[in-house]
Formats: structure tokens, C-alpha cells, sequence
């Protein structure tokens, strides 16, 4: 500028140089985990290697464990978007199942249809640290799709009915993608297991809409 100040930023570029920054350092953090299990690798080697600050990592991930599942989030706003923004007359397990299927036909890393998810899969499993947060994070998105059926459906927000709903979404999510990232792992194309897992996430959602009701 003119009178020698830097110009501000406009807070959508802010926000999209945070993100590629966040982005930046978990996709480091994700191959070193990878190559070297998740307790094979400190922040500061993850630091050293994105070529930022051991703060900027936590300013981004304030757990380790962040670092490796970092859409545990995107799990939680998918869940209960899907509900809290469907159609009036549509009922929540349909939105539910419907979302589910989106994500497998557009291969969703949440869904598990993606080259590699085996070995992200078993990188958790191997871990006591990763295995805890990725159960923490089920809770979370478990309890976050129980308040918001219990909202839609006029109930308490700690409604049994609907937080055993939402924990069977959850499991169905589950049995999902550890199925999806199993085949791959043993060499079957996205492609391949594409049609079986669309199949299962249908006989899932019936037995499940036969069990409480589709609303």
C-alpha cells in the first residue's frame, strides 16, 4: 500500500491459507505415521519435516492423535447436517442412509473406498493412543446425532430410543468403512467393492428402519 502498511487479507483468503496450512501439516504427519507407526514419530520430527513450529502443529491440533485422525469433525457434521438439513417429509434414517451412500459413490476417504485406508486402518489398531481417540470420536458424533434426532423428534436430548438409533448409525458407519478398507487392502479396485458395499449399506439400513421405524 501506499503508506507502507501491509494489506490485510480478506478473511475467505484467511481462512483458505489456514486450511492449506492445516492440510499441509497432516499430510506430512499422515506419511511419517504411515512409514513409521504413530508412536515412531514425535511433533517436532512432524515440525522439522512440514517446516513449521512445534506451536504452529499444536496451534492446528491440539492432540497428537489429531494430527492422524483429523475428520473426526467431518464425521460429526455429516451425521447431523444430514438430519438437521433434509427435506420436511423426509424421515431421519432415510437422509441418513441416503448420506451414507453418497459417500460411497463419491469414494469418500470416510467411507473407506480409497487406495491405502487398509494400512491407515491398521495403523490405528496398533496404536493404544490412536485406538482411544477413535473411539472417543465415535462417542462424540454418537452423542452429537442422538441430541439432534431427540431435537427433530420432539424428545429429551438424552431420549434411549434415539441414542440407540444413533449409535446403530454409527456402528453401520463403522462396519462400513472397516469393510471397505479391509477388501482394498487385499488388493480389490474402489471399483470392485464399490457395488457389495452399496448392497451391504441397503441391508444394513433395512434391518436397522425394520428395528425402530424409518422415522
Amino acid at each position: 500500500m501506499a503508506d507502507g502498511q501491509t494489506e490485510t487479507p480478506p478473511p475467505g483468503r484467511r481462512e483458505r491459507k489456514k486450511r492449506e496450512l492445516r492440510n499441509h501439516i497432516s499430510g506430512v504427519a499422515t506419511r511419517l505415521f504411515l512409514e513409521r507407526g504413530f508412536e515412531g514419530v514425535t511433533v517436532a520430527e512432524i515440525a522439522e519435516t512440514a517446516d513449521v513450529s512445534t506451536m504452529t502443529v499444536f496451534n492446528h491440533f491440539p492432540r497428537k492423535e489429531n494430527l492422524f485422525l483429523d475428520r473426526g469433525p467431518e464425521i460429526t457434521e455429516l451425521l447431523t447436517a444430514a438430519v438437521r438439513d433434509r427435506e420436511q417429509d423426509e424421515p431421519p434414517l432415510a437422509a441418513l442412509r441416503r448420506m451414507s451412500l453418497r459417500l460411497i459413490d463419491e469414494r469418500h476417504p470416510l467411507s473407506g473406498l480409497v487406495d491405502g485406508m487398509g494400512r491407515f486402518l491398521q495403523v490405528v489398531l496398533d496404536s493404544p493412543a490412536l485406538s482411544s481417540r477413535w473411539r472417543e470420536m465415535n462417542e462424540e458424533a454418537t452423542t452429537a446425532l442422538a441430541e439432534t434426532l431427540a431435537l427433530v423428534a420432539g424428545r429429551p436430548p438424552y431420549d434411549p430410543e434415539t441414542r440407540y438409533t444413533a449409535a446403530t448409525v454409527q456402528t453401520i458407519r463403522d462396519t462400513l468403512f472397516r469393510e471397505a478398507a479391509r477388501r482394498t487392502s487385499a488388493g480389490e479396485t474402489a471399483e470392485a467393492v464399490h457395488g457389495d458395499l452399496r448392497a451391504l449399506a441397503d441391508r444394513l439400513f433395512d434391518a436397522l428402519e425394520r428395528g425402530v421405524g424409518a422415522g
